[in-house]
């Protein structure tokens, strides 16, 4: 069993099973801003689907509103025209053959990676390394794309990706605690209409069970939808 901290305990103590309207639960948990780094906020949604059925799957991407309080680190693999223009959006590495060989030899310092649809020959055989890390470019999350411009635009602006898990609940980070509790409210607001507005057709029954936020070292608090 996890251990908690005395004072993750404490703070523990002023939640409860209530599920609150959003900016109320937003307002307890800025309460809970008591450590000397800026924790990261999470979203988290549990959804009435079957993750091991192909048709009800929950996957994409999200620009937030107020983004995520972080730069990410985008890798991009292209060539030609393509390279100048990932390079003049911001990326922080592009490549082909000389970037797949650095990602073999176990350089991963990157948040996304981005391929064009013609290097994905090049890219497919990396699927062991990045897959398992969320990086695997995919079309479905927009990250294979001739448009690398304005995709690497939206993930150096804080772009999030986000997949169901094993047991059908999907989560993203949604800003940190150092944002006002109007930014925060409405970034989280934005991800929840975005997981709602991608409700499968084969989902029978309740789609959202119930949606939580939490902050790095804190307790969650439930959102009412």
């Amino acid at each position: 069993m996890v251990q908690h901290s005395k004072r993750y305990r404490a703070l523990a103590e002023k939640t409860s099973e209530e599920v609150m309207p959003l900016d109320k639960a937003v307002e307890l948990l800025k309460t809970f801003n008591t450590t000397k780094f800026d924790q990261t906020v999470d979203c988290a949604m549990r959804l009435g689907i079957d993750p091991k059925q192909a048709d009800q799957l929950v996957r994409g991407a999200i620009v937030l509103p107020h983004g995520i309080g972080k730069e990410l680190r985008v890798v991009v693999f292209a060539k030609g025209d393509n390279v100048r223009l990932a390079e003049e959006s911001g990326a922080d590495a592009v490549g082909a053959e000389d970037l797949a060989k650095k990602i073999k030899d176990g350089w991963l310092d990157f948040d996304a990676c981005i391929a064009t649809p013609d290097m994905m020959g090049l890219v497919g055989p990396l699927g062991r390394v990045l897959g398992p890390r969320g990086l695997m470019p995919s079309p479905r999350a927009g990250t294979v794309t001739p448009d690398v411009a304005r995709v690497v635009k939206e993930y150096k602006a804080g772009k999030v990706e986000f997949r169901n898990d094993a047991t059908g609940i999907v989560h993203a980070v949604v800003g940190k605690m150092s944002f006002d509790e109007a930014k925060l409210v409405d970034n989280i607001r934005a991800f929840m209409d975005q997981i709602l507005s991608m409700k499968p057709a084969a989902a029978k029954g309740i789609y959202v069970k119930s949606v939580a936020i939490a902050a790095t070292m804190s307790p969650g608090v439930r959102v009412a939808l």
